[in-house]
């Protein structure tokens, strides 16, 4: 009887499917609707929540095919979970990496999670997140190597502690987190118009994106073309608007409380202080992303907080840990702190 079928039963049985390491092959398979052996006949047949976490060469991760593939996944109901970038088994560094366990447990535990509702005096957070992109031209931009990842994460987290949160988000690849709005923007500028919006009614600011600090003063209507006659090409930027420093320059009874990013390569603290101090911030995360699996593109990450006190500064060191765990520090201090801030402690 059909009752009998172990792939039925299979299907019937499970509260959700969870493929982790999932090749490019069986991704190209889920997406033609293939049924040629039990994990394939079990997908097909299962109304359950479905994550997959992609793991392959950071070539065959990038190849067109793949691309599509995944874009078709996430249209017929999978999260992608991942990947990750960093170094790989073959000896490449790039994006193909599946993600950490306790990322894909997390990401299936918020499946079950109940909704979360913020009520109508949680605290509004607002957060931007991802890079920024500035055209050059129809074709081409100037962008960074930020994922998003640990924006998110702090959106993440910030929406699981209770607040209400507003994700204002650079163009990435990332799925938005349960129980926050999002907001996506792709220029710096566009950034800066919903961060000024957004923030006066915000109790705190998170200024996580990687923002281009300059942009084509006047971006080509058609593409750039190469000349055998020109060796070199050149650029005229201007500046983009700092977000953070205006967020933080917004007066009395407008302004949230603000905590700032500081990606830097060398003598971290003493940069993180002078932007702390410069940018007139309440708190700022410092992070070395010249160390190799830390920062850009990772699921790791570590940092030195740096917040205000009444006699100057106080600090904190984060070892290297999973994003997920270093947004949690960083929302519980940040709340804590706003907290004491409110109540003029």
């Amino acid at each position: 009887a059909e009752a009998g079928m172990g792939h039925i039963e299979l299907a019937r049985w499970a509260d959700a499917i969870v493929i982790a390491p999932a090749t490019a092959d069986l991704i190209a398979r889920l997406v033609h609707g293939m049924a040629d052996d039990l994990l394939t006949t079990l997908c097909l047949a299962s109304e359950a929540p479905r994550l997959i976490a992609p793991a392959m060469n950071q070539a065959m991760w990038r190849h067109p095919a793949t691309q599509r593939n995944v874009k078709q996944l996430a249209t017929d109901g999978w999260q992608l979970i991942g990947p990750a970038a960093g170094d790989q088994a073959c000896g490449d560094v790039g994006p193909g990496r599946m993600s950490e366990p306790d990322e894909i447990l997390e990401a299936v535990s918020r499946h079950f999670a109940p909704p979360i509702t913020p009520s109508a005096s949680a605290p509004h957070v607002v957060i931007t997140a991802g890079p920024t992109r500035e055209a050059l031209d129809p074709v081409r931009y100037l962008s960074n190597h930020s994922s998003g990842k640990m924006g998110y994460a702090l959106a993440a987290e910030a929406a699981a502690q209770g607040a209400r949160v507003t994700l204002i988000s650079g163009p990435v690849n990332l799925p938005t987190p349960q129980g926050v709005e999002r907001l996506n923007v792709e220029t710096a500028v566009q950034m800066h118009t919903a961060a000024l919006e957004l923030a006066p009614q915000a109790a705190l600011f998170i200024g996580c994106a990687a923002v281009a600090d300059y942009r084509a003063a006047n971006a080509a209507e058609h593409k750039l073309k190469k000349t055998d006659d020109q060796d070199t090409l050149t650029l005229t930027l201007v500046k983009n608007p700092d977000i953070i420093a205006d967020v933080a320059a917004l007066p009395d009874g407008q302004r949230p409380f603000v905590v700032g990013f500081a990606a830097e390569t060398q003598d971290i603290e003493r940069y993180a202080q002078d932007k702390l101090a410069r940018k007139g911030l309440d708190m700022i995360v410092a992070n070395d992303v010249s160390q190799q699996g830390l920062g850009f593109g990772s699921d790791d990450n570590a940092a030195l907080l740096l917040w205000r006190t009444s006699d100057g500064s106080d600090r904190l060191v984060a070892p290297p840990q999973p994003k997920t765990q270093l947004a949690a520090l960083i929302v519980r201090h940040a709340l804590t702190h706003l907290s004491l801030t409110s109540s003029g402690a």
